[in-house]
């Protein structure tokens, strides 16, 4: 059985051949549309009829989202270059396109191409991350039914793609690491900043990145003008593979001592330019440029109401889930007032189904008698430990007049408070991250000794 394909090459003359060549001879495909443009590609991706397709690098409007879409249509995608076509070589591969073809290869190469693109897109257990699937809505119930290729189809033989899981990372990956917490403002933006800022102190090349799609306050916090480029301008350049480890250093801002900050979006109503599949790539090359890469989510992690249209729709907490879904560690953070730990309870479970195969670090920010009564460390620790399972890493004590004076004068607390004890309790988090021993374990080693 032939595999059915859409195309959509600027070159009419080398589509004419190619379509022309696969007519006249079983070469395993069958072109089933001839597309005129993008919007007709992606159109034609949602009926279901084809499973690979095969575009131009110059095609009008190509970028992340697009391939995205694709990939949740299950179709698999060659790219077409000129001969010598460096650049567009480079912007495919940057998109995330593996199979790149010139267009003086023959039918029979062509046709090669890509049905090895579909067999490795069969291959893998889904069609992508978590954050690609809940990214975007589904369209309406009966229109476009798809349902993920299964592995043995007769389209595309017997033979199945195997992915070369040995090759070697060229650098030693940084880690990412992400920063939620429920609603409520428990304190995760305070948390990630100081957090960020003390693995910088402690050595460690690290970037703190603003992805909060309800409003970022970092780059107040840190006194960065509210129209300075950041994360939005990096996922611009991602969606277009423009983005690189170069240009996503220069939208940095480098706060100095190994210390860089991606600021967030400052209006609410930019959420739809955090797009989860170019979020992604902005973190793959963030762990290039740092050792620790620190994210502040949001804090919902609900899937947004599918929307009644007859193609796929973005999600607003599809930046969050694909935060979490590339996070290495993630650290969930309570307040621990009455009210907050109730929320923390519920939003924990949440996040343990969203992301199974991570058991986050529980960290209590804004500790203080007042509100637990007798030992607060110990009465918040049974409390979590009894609803959760899962004692607290870090309880952070509340120190108002120390974070009051840091966020008047956009410093970092260190720089502001350097012996306040939620500094001290924050830089042993710092430390326990780092692989480090914290001054308190080691006090407590050498009065043993």
């Amino acid at each position: 059985m032939s595999l059915p394909i859409l195309t959509a090459v600027t070159d009419a003359v080398v589509e004419a051949g190619l379509v022309s060549a696969f007519d006249r001879t079983d070469l395993g495909v069958t072109v089933v549309r001839r597309c005129v443009d993008l919007p007709d590609l992606l159109a034609a991706a949602t009926t279901g009829a084809a499973r690979a397709a095969l575009l131009s690098a110059d095609l009008r409007r190509l970028d992340r989202e697009a391939l995205t879409r694709l990939a949740l249509a299950n179709v698999a995608v060659v790219g077409l270059i000129a001969p010598g076509d460096e650049d567009g070589d480079r912007r495919l591969r940057q998109l995330g396109v593996v199979a790149v073809i010139t267009t003086d290869a023959t039918a029979d190469e062509v046709a090669g191409a890509v049905v090895e693109a579909a067999k490795a897109l069969t291959g893998r257990p889904a069609i992508g991350p978590v954050s690609i699937s809940r990214g975007y809505s589904d369209p309406i119930a009966g229109y476009g039914t798809r349902q993920p290729p299964l592995l043995g189809d007769p389209a595309l033989g017997d033979a199945q793609a195997r992915l070369d899981e040995t090759d070697p990372a060229p650098f030693e990956a940084g880690r990412v690491v992400a920063v939620w917490g429920p609603t409520g403002a428990p304190g995760r933006t305070t948390l990630a900043l100081g957090l960020a800022a003390e693995l910088a102190d402690l050595g460690a090349a690290t970037l703190l990145v603003d992805a909060d799609s309800y409003g970022g306050s970092i780059g107040q916090l840190v006194g960065l003008l509210e129209e300075a480029p950041g994360l939005a301008a990096a996922t611009r350049a991602a969606n277009q593979g423009m983005l690189d480890v170069p240009r996503l250093a220069v939208l940095c801002r480098d706060l100095g001592g190994g210390l860089r900050v991606l600021p967030g979006i400052a209006r609410p109503s930019r959420w739809p330019e955090l797009r989860p599949s170019a979020l992604e790539n902005v973190l793959d090359l963030a762990r290039r440029l740092a050792q620790f890469v620190i994210v502040d989510c949001g804090f919902c992690l609900e899937a947004d109401e599918e929307l009644s249209y007859d193609s796929s729709a973005p999600r607003r907490n599809g930046a969050t889930h694909a935060v979490l879904a590339a996070a290495d560690t993630v650290i969930a953070v309570s307040s621990a007032e009455p009210v907050a730990l109730v929320r923390f309870v519920r939003g924990l479970a949440d996040l343990r189904e969203l992301v199974p195969g991570v058991e986050p670090l529980v960290v209590v920010n804004r500790l203080r008698a007042s509100v637990a009564g007798g030992d607060p460390r110990r009465e918040i620790s049974r409390a979590l430990n009894r609803h959760t399972g899962t004692e607290p890493i870090a309880l952070v004590p509340y120190d108002l007049a120390a974070f009051d004076s840091a966020q008047a004068a956009g410093q970092l607390l260190r720089d502001i408070a350097p012996t306040s004890p939620a500094r001290v309790a924050i830089r042993d988090l710092a430390s326990r991250l780092a692989g480090r021993v914290p001054r308190g374990q080691r006090r407590r080693l050498n009065a043993r000794r």
